[in-house]
């Protein structure tokens, strides 16, 4: 995978933030259970489910790091309210892996599936999103473990637990279901300009219908 490219820098201003949010200088660590340990000789990335051939396509570590690398700038909204700015992301943009593995025409939403089961669904229009990246650095440096490396999906427009950490696969679904967070009282499509920060505010539409 190539090396990501330097940047100027621009400061953020607060007139950026959603509602609700605060400018954080620096990239506190947020997450649920441990950090798992990286083997990259038994780290694999699957795309599975309703796929347009029917297969399940798979790379290895080796591989998906000589897929073309990209670079986005993009921000981060935590839901504990906190967000940053401007971040330079770097890696495959999910495009490139709905090229590489396409989905069937009935496919609407996928799960994004990390390590220990953790999960995050989307709809497929968010996933597909010009700014939608699986990030292997951030600001020209490679992730650290506590923030997601080898790979953590980014999507700027959407809340933070809409990337999970430690990504292993995409599965593409032809109705939408509910991811961890989400089966747990998170909002089922996390707009942080909408402020969908919780299912109880949920309107029709926004979710399942089972």
């Amino acid at each position: 995978m190539g090396q990501p490219e330097s940047r100027e820098y621009r400061a953020p201003e607060e007139s950026e933030l959603p509602p609700g949010q605060r400018l954080q200088r620096g990239w506190p660590v947020t997450h649920y259970g441990p950090v798992p340990k990286f083997k990259p000789d038994r780290w694999e990335f699957r795309v599975f489910g309703a796929t347009a051939d029917g297969d399940k396509h798979c790379w290895n570590h080796e591989e998906f790091s000589a897929l073309p690398f990209s670079t986005v700038v993009g921000d981060l909204h935590c839901v504990t309210k906190f967000s940053m700015l401007a971040a330079e992301w770097g890696g495959v943009p999910a495009r490139t892996v709905v090229e590489l593995a396409p989905p069937a025409p009935a496919v609407t939403h996928v799960m994004v599936w990390a390590e220990y089961g953790f999960s995050a669904n989307l709809r497929l229009s968010d996933f597909v999103a010009e700014r939608t990246i699986f990030a292997t650095h951030k600001d020209g440096e490679l992730l650290t473990a506590e923030h997601g490396f080898p790979l953590r999906l980014v999507v700027p427009h959407l809340y933070a637990w809409k990337g999970p950490k430690w990504v292993r696969g995409v599965e593409y679904m032809t109705a939408d279901r509910r991811g961890f967070w989400e089966e747990r009282g998170y909002h089922n499509v996390g707009d942080p300009w909408r402020e969908q920060r919780y299912s109880y505010q949920e309107e029709p539409g926004d979710g399942p219908e089972f």
